[in-house]
This record gives structure tokens, sequence and C-alpha cells, in this order.
């Protein structure tokens, strides 16, 4: 994030974070306890030497941040401003580096078939989310690269579709309508057109 300060966190700093990260309490908008971080709109403190990986891992100054409790935390308080990604928390917003999307789908279940299938992922980091007209998935590349999955878990942050799991939902999908793709909660998501299937 060029022309930015950059904040070199102490310890004390990360734990406020984390503290004020936790005043959100439970009233998450009917967002399963989520904060409220799109009601947020904190001054911007400067930029945090935090990065997630595009496997979902998060990293401090370097270092993989191994506590899957801390994660969690941070997570629930990313927030997408004009493409960029941010912690929020109500008294401060800082900016992170994402090098691709924020969350990883690690797997899904199925209920129902055909049109009234329902697919449900769960990310690296425990969020579930139903696909479907507010939750969509799509595809990007595939030409000389391997296509990339996505789905949109929350607020414009969306979770790579790991590969297992894409395989997985490629043995689920169908043709409509001169495309193959996948039904979930009565929503179809194109893929590719059918005649790439042939």
């Amino acid at each position: 994030m060029s022309g930015q300060k950059t904040v070199t966190p102490s310890v004390d700093g990360l734990a406020a974070l984390i503290k004020a990260a936790g005043t959100g309490g439970p009233e998450g908008g009917g967002r399963r306890g989520l904060p409220p971080v799109h009601l947020w709109n904190p001054p911007f403190g400067g930029d945090l030497d935090i990065r997630i990986a595009r496997d979902g891992s998060w990293y401090h100054e370097g270092g993989r941040i191994r506590r899957m409790e801390m994660v969690r935390l941070f997570s629930s308080i990313l927030k997408l401003e004009g493409g960029k990604y941010f912690l929020v928390t109500p008294v401060e917003k800082v900016g992170i580096t994402v090098d691709d999307v924020p969350f990883v789908a690690v797997d899904f279940t199925v209920e129902g078939a055909g049109e009234a299938q329902v697919v449900r992922f769960v990310t690296q980091v425990g969020d579930e989310v139903v696909a479907g007209a507010d939750h969509p998935i799509r595809l990007q590349g595939g030409d000389s690269d391997a296509p990339s999955p996505y789905v949109m878990v929350r607020d414009g942050l969306e979770a790579l579709i790991d590969r297992k799991s894409f395989y997985r939902l490629v043995d689920l999908g169908c043709h409509n309508d001169g495309w193959f793709g996948l039904w979930s909660a009565g929503a179809f998501f194109a893929l590719m057109p059918s005649a790439a299937m042939e």
C-alpha cells in the first residue's frame, strides 16, 4: 500500500487491537455473532505488517501466526474498502496485505439434488456460507492458467475454493442453457460454456 505509513506494532499494540476487536459483542447484525464492522468507520492508523497468503495462512512480520484463535479473531474484523483490506475496530482502521482473497473454502456439504441442491462451504477460519444469490460462486482464469474458483463469504470478502473441493464441485455440475455449472439455493452458477467440456 504505497504512500501510506507503516506501523510496527508492539505486542501491546496487537493486544490492544485484539481487545478492541472483541468489543463488537454478539450483535453482529444477523452475522452469527461477527462484530458489526460494516458500521465502523474509524480513522486510518497506518499499515500493519500482516499478510494473508493465498493458502489462507496469516503472517506477522514474516512469521506465521499459528494461534488459530487469533487468526479467527482478526478474520472477524476484516473489511474491504476501495479494493484494499483493513482490520477495523471501533477506534482504528489499519491496512494489511492480502495475496489473493482472505479466505479459503476448505470443505463443503451438499443437501438435495438438481435445482433443489444446497451447497454449504466452510472456510479455514470456520465461517460457513451457503452458495446462492447473495453468496455467488465465480470462476476466474482457465485459458493458460488453472481456473481459480471463488465463493463470496461476506461484504465483498471472498474465499478461494481449494482444489479438492473444486474437483468435488465439478462432479456435482450439470449443463444448463449452454453452460456447465452448479446449482445451489435456487441459483445456477455458470462456470464454463458447455462446448468447452466436449
